[in-house]
């Protein structure tokens, strides 16, 4: 069920290295109209977007010049803020979700608890963490300047300013394109589904009475 009442969200942020504004509508339709100056972020967050049916305007200016790890980053942040504000005390949320996306060869799960507290372990393949197979995937397609470390820096970032619980899986390897592509999928579906206003419950989904 979504919320009656839009539940949206305004976040500018500027620093040395990046201006970004970024606004999002939680109760949305899936419209996207993104720009990170990263036209692989782009796609990533446009499939975001639709999948979780989030409204999403981004506009970023980064130093792009010098590498694309700020912007990423920052990004990041920027959508991790928006979303825990739009949420705001969370009240009538299902909280946990969790789904399983296919993408061509590549296979991804995604599962997430909106807790308040921040855990991530990086993409897990096939059940186990291994940073130096991750470290070697990179895009192999024209204007693919993007690598699944640079998608795992992104995650991260993102959970912790959320405040999530996130895990992420390789349950079928292929390139880079189809596995951050399954992943970024299932992570609109889970946020979506997780989001989701229960009409049975009136409080915060926590026997604390607070995440």
């Amino acid at each position: 069920m979504r919320s009656h009442k839009k539940r949206k969200a305004k976040i500018h942020r500027k620093t040395t290295e990046t201006k970004i504004s970024v606004d999002l509508v939680i109760d949305g339709q899936g419209k996207a109209d993104i720009k990170t100056g990263i036209g692989f972020l782009d796609h990533m967050l446009t499939l975001l977007a639709f999948h979780g049916l989030f409204d999403i305007r981004l506009r970023v200016k980064g130093d792009l010049d010098v590498d694309m790890h700020h912007t990423n980053e920052d990004v990041a942040i920027c959508l991790g803020q928006a979303f825990k504000k739009a949420l705001g005390a969370c009240r009538g949320i299902r909280r946990f979700a969790s789904s399983e996306v296919p993408m061509d060869h590549a296979r991804a799960k995604v599962t997430i608890d909106i807790s308040n507290r921040f855990s991530y372990e990086g993409i897990k393949v096939e059940g186990k963490r291994d940073d130096e197979w991750l470290a070697s995937i990179k895009g192999s397609r024209p204007g693919e300047d993007y690598s699944m470390m640079d998608g795992s820096d992104f995650l991260e970032t993102l959970a912790k300013n959320l405040g999530i619980n996130l895990h992420v899986d390789i349950l079928s390897k292929s390139d880079m394109h189809h596995m951050l592509e399954a992943i970024f999928k299932a992570l609109g579906i889970v946020l979506d589904r997780a989001m989701e206003i229960d009409p049975r419950r009136k409080a915060v989904p926590s026997t604390k009475g607070v995440l």
